[in-house]
């Protein structure tokens, strides 16, 4: 796991001092090492920067930029398959000085050119600049687990890992792009190919950039895509047959991303996916995996000692770690630098302390995410459905929108709070803010769009200045193509190309990075994701089970009743914080005259939210999250 940056530059101003600069700002991401490669010709400057984690290969073999021929890669992330293909190069003749995979990756594109990435199984960002035909190919792998920024304008191209690489070169202008902050003040991220700035962009996932050095021109191309799969005929094998091939679909994927020179472990929440990964891989295990969770002491919020159960039933080495407020409150002032777009998913923080309670013993750790989307896991989903079927019915509907203009959020939560446990919902009162926008949804994009957000558009309506959204320029205008898939696949597809890599992943990388950790995502190799899209929905939800086939392969090796209770997420106690040990930093960036400044802002409006938020009015609490940390990013970036 790595670091890259690069550069062309037509006004010949870069410098290898303002090169090794901006490597400098990603040094988190590989401390071991850096390097740098740098080409001047006659009418432009191509730079290739690289900060190494060392993983495979410890040796100084491993450090970049690597070259062969007329080539030189840059490399972040891992091809897990990589001695496979070796030998394949091997029998075509070509000889190896390291055990790294970006050797491979270099000599593969080598010998087969573009179509090499097809070979690959793994998460990666890598560049390969052939200085004979003066291109740059630039290549991001195809669930999107490992970032790619890029930025454009007649004299300058750039390229990183992420974005605060950009701000170190002089000639990269930081002007806020109008266009992604609904999508942001909705969603608490900006999904690809927008960034927070003009001219700036997130390559995406299974996309591959053919840079034209000579003539100034770039082109971006498509390898691979998820939907494909989905659009292909479902299987007709029987549930048996698909839960055993399943298994060892998981399995070899699971194992593959294992291999390391360096110590593995698993974030372990005690959930389905997480605790998937665990038992799998343990099962194999001549030691114990280690594992790492983090607890809370807030009543409702805790999920670690359900981790520490399914630890102690497997047999983990098992580390945990209770979060205080003061973590909490060192860890905000953080997220501006961690997050160099604005990011408002405050499971950040825990991600972030679990990060750093693992680098202690580790330097590679598991996490369970993609399960959701893969198969079947949001609670939303099986709402929409139904909500769906209301379509067809006027009156029902009608009745269904009249109860919810009657009942309160609060009554609601009054009601949860009655259940038994196995039946209470977590985060109920936004549960059922998302319902009733659903509820009041003209079709089915709209209503998923509107159970996704998490701020309603009619508040940013209130609180924007300019609230105008075009879904067209992002991955959630995929329903006009899928429109005859079922509602579920609908759904988990367009989760899985938006909310999955720009908020989950981008999570995860960041906050795994900043302590220079490599966070490997076993759910989400496209063997899965292509195995999943060719089972039909009635196995994905099924007996009033989301990740029904999950969890028929779980159960065989962790009892049902240490798995069976609600899902949460990795939630924190955020509406008490804000009131208490972090009320003076909301009041100091939800200033007025700070908020002046911004002009993007409602600003009477958004502050008479603020104020009846602290006389105990019911409020949307994302809303002044995703303001506090927008905010934040503004100071220390604008």
């Amino acid at each position: 796991m790595c670091g890259i940056i690069g550069l062309v530059d037509y006004n010949k101003d870069s410098t290898e001092i303002l090169l090794n600069q901006m490597i400098d700002t990603i040094t988190h991401r590989g401390p071991d090492s850096t390097g740098n490669s740098f080409f001047i010709k006659e009418s432009y400057q191509v730079g290739l920067g690289h900060s190494r984690l060392s993983i495979l290969d410890l040796t100084a073999l491993g450090n970049q930029p690597m070259i062969y021929d007329n080539l030189t890669i840059i490399h972040n992330g891992e091809v897990y398959n990589f001695k496979e293909i070796k030998k394949e190069l091997v029998q075509k003749g070509y000889e190896f000085t390291s055990h790294t995979d970006t050797e491979v990756i270099l000599k593969s594109f080598h010998a087969w050119g573009v179509v090499c990435v097809q070979k690959f199984r793994g998460m990666f960002a890598f560049a390969i600049y052939d200085n004979k035909k003066e291109k740059l190919f630039i290549f991001r792998d195809r669930t999107g687990i490992k970032p790619l920024y890029y930025h454009h304008n007649d004299k300058l191209f750039l390229f990183g890992s992420e974005l605060k690489t950009f701000y170190k070169h002089p000639k990269f202008q930081k002007s806020i792009e109008p266009k992604a902050l609904p999508y942001y003040f909705r969603f608490g991220y900006i999904p690809a190919p927008l960034t927070i700035f003009k001219d700036t962009y997130k390559l995406k996932p299974g996309h591959y950039l053919v840079v034209d050095v000579e003539n100034n021109s770039f082109e971006e191309k498509e390898y691979w895509s998820v939907e494909h799969a989905f659009l292909e005929d479902k299987s007709q094998d029987s549930e048996e047959v698909i839960v055993k091939n399943l298994e060892k679909t998981l399995l070899n994927s699971f194992q593959l991303r294992m291999v390391s020179d360096v110590p593995v472990g698993v974030f372990l929440s005690g959930g389905v996916d997480s605790s998937l990964v665990t038992a799998l891989l343990q099962k194999d295990s001549s030691t114990p995996l280690k594992t790492f969770t983090i607890g809370f002491e807030e009543k409702g919020y805790n999920e670690a000692t359900f981790a520490k159960e399914i630890a102690t039933y497997l047999g983990t080495d098992h580390t945990e770690y209770y979060c205080t407020k003061d973590d909490m409150l060192d860890i905000v002032k953080e997220l501006p630098t961690m997050y160099d777009e604005p990011f408002g998913d405050s499971s950040a923080l825990p991600t972030l302390l679990v990060s750093k309670l693992a680098k202690e013993k580790v330097s590679v750790v598991l996490s369970g995410d993609g399960g959701d989307e893969a198969f079947a896991g949001y609670s939303k989903y099986f709402a929409l459905e139904k909500i769906a079927h209301l379509q067809n019915s006027k009156f029902k509907k009608m009745v269904i929108k009249a109860l919810t203009s009657t009942v309160s959020n609060e009554v609601v939560e009054k009601v949860n709070n009655l259940l038994p446990a196995a039946k209470k919902q977590k985060n109920i009162k936004d549960k059922y803010q998302k319902f009733k926008n659903a509820i009041n949804s003209d079709n089915f994009a709209d209503m998923f769009i509107n159970a996704s957000s998490y701020v309603d558009n009619n508040t940013l309506d209130k609180i924007l200045i300019d609230n105008n959204i075009d879904f067209n320029l992002s991955s959630f205008a995929i329903f006009d193509k899928v429109s005859h898939l079922s509602p579920l696949d609908q759904m988990a597809l367009c989760d899985y190309k938006t909310f999955m890599v720009d908020d989950v992943l981008t999570k995860v990388d960041r906050a795994s990075m900043t302590v220079s950790i490599e966070a490997r995502e076993p759910l989400l190799d496209h063997t899965i994701i292509e195995f999943s899209a060719h089972i039909p929905s009635s196995l994905k939800y099924k007996n009033g089970s989301g990740k029904y086939l999950l969890k028929e392969v779980l159960y065989k090796y962790i009892p049902k009743e240490l798995i069976e209770r609600p899902k949460s997420g990795f939630q924190i106690p955020l509406n008490e914080w804000l009131k208490s040990d972090l009320r003076d930093i909301l009041d100091c960036y939800l200033e007025k005259k700070r908020l002046l400044q911004s002009g993007i802002y409602n600003v009477d409006e958004l502050l008479k939210i603020k104020n009846d938020y602290y006389k105990g009015k019911s409020i949307n609490i994302s809303l002044l999250w995703f303001v506090l940390m927008f905010e934040m990013w503004r100071e220390k970036w604008l």
